[in-house]
């Protein structure tokens, strides 16, 4: 059939149709019908009734169908479908992921990083706007994340959906790692597979801030931006909390000139990234209660340092935001362009597993170079 035989009418009718059902995320929906899902489940190698995520507390589980299901709906070409089940199996070892995390008022979102051949197979964009719109996989790839949350754990905003005001990029980060303009190893090696693998790493977050600092040559003055954006009071809720930095390539490389390598990079943000206690005091989150929560120090305490002419939280004490310097603690990413020294700093919902998934299709062999 050539296009000038298809049937808008037709189409406009199956897209209305899945409107109707409730399967949309608010955008058009392709419609999934069984021999295309079935061109999808013969790039997985897994049998469609494989159970591959559940959530107990709503008695809800995926399967590898119906996530190929979601996957079709979303507007993946089949050969994605590899990479949608690595990044549900890798969001899967997240704890916060194969928990509560979806329903959380923090309204997270699946942040989907991937390494190795598979980026140039597929078109993946690990360039310039890696974080924008514009490439089929990227965007479709993320979004069929989220319709598999939706449509097969049936969590939807103003139900089972509990965010508060939730983030603009829930369902839409996806990007590749520029490993070709990277002075590092990929992200997927900090997560356990060598490099020259195709494989994915994820994490939920709850949000990210960028870093412009294009005009500095000091690592330490770099870094020291990245610290202080990192170690922001807004972001505390517990003693401690995980970040992610996504450097572009400029930052990169400005870094391992001066020496740093990730581990080096990791030792001096978790050193450096955190908040005296006096300013810590002025935002009340200075104290802790008996399950790690913050909030303001007892009132008595004060009472007592105003009388006294003093302030409780002038000491000199800095709390450090990260609990420690390992890759789970703070992931480091290099994507972008070479054109600006600006990067990204990521909100990690908790800790990253540290665990990446390698892709695999048909007699479960990943992709190598």
């Amino acid at each position: 059939m050539t296009v000038g035989e298809l049937d808008p009418d037709a189409a406009q009718a199956a897209v209305e149709h899945c409107y109707e059902q409730g399967w949309s995320d608010g955008l058009p929906l392709v419609p999934a019908t069984r021999p295309v899902v079935d061109r999808f489940l013969a790039t997985a190698g897994r049998q469609a009734d494989e159970v591959i995520g559940r959530l107990p507390q709503l008695d809800r589980a995926v399967t590898v169908e119906l996530a190929a299901i979601n996957a079709v709906m979303a507007g993946c070409l089949p050969e994605y479908f590899p990479v949608v089940l690595a990044a549900w199996e890798a969001l899967m070892r997240d704890r916060a992921a194969a928990g509560g995390g979806w329903q959380s008022t923090s309204g997270p979102a699946p942040l989907i990083v991937l390494n190795g051949p598979v980026r140039a197979e597929l078109g993946v964009n690990a360039v310039g706007g890696a974080f924008g719109p514009g490439f089929r996989p990227n965007a479709t790839i993320a979004r069929a994340i989220g319709l598999i949350v939706r449509n097969a754990y049936g969590i939807h905003p103003h139900e089972l959906e509990q965010a508060t005001q939730g983030l603009p990029g829930r369902w839409s980060i996806c990007l590749g790692e520029n490993e070709e303009d990277s002075p590092w190893p990929p992200l997927a090696s900090d997560g356990g597979v060598p490099p020259g693998v195709s494989a994915v790493s994820a994490t939920l977050l709850r949000t990210c801030e960028f870093v412009d600092n294009r005009h500095t040559s000091s690592a330490a003055q770099l870094l020291t931006d990245f610290a202080d954006t990192i170690g922001r009071s807004g972001a505390w809720i517990f003693r401690h909390a995980g970040a992610g930095v996504v450097f572009c390539p400029e930052h990169a490389h400005l870094l391992a000139k001066a020496g740093f390598d990730k581990e080096r990079v990791r030792a001096w943000l978790a050193e450096h990234s955190g908040r005296s206690t006096a300013e810590l005091a002025r935002a009340g989150k200075d104290a802790l209660d008996g399950h790690g929560v913050r909030l303001p120090g007892e009132p008595a305490d004060h009472e007592r340092a105003h009388a006294a002419g003093t302030d409780p939280a002038d000491g000199p004490e800095f709390q450090r935001m990260l609990p420690g310097a390992e890759p789970q603690n703070l992931m480091i990413v290099v994507a972008g362009a070479r054109n600006a020294g600006i990067s990204m700093v990521l909100r990690l919902f908790g800790a990253w597993s540290a665990a990446s998934v390698p892709v695999t299709g048909p007699g479960s062999t990943s992709i190598r170079t």
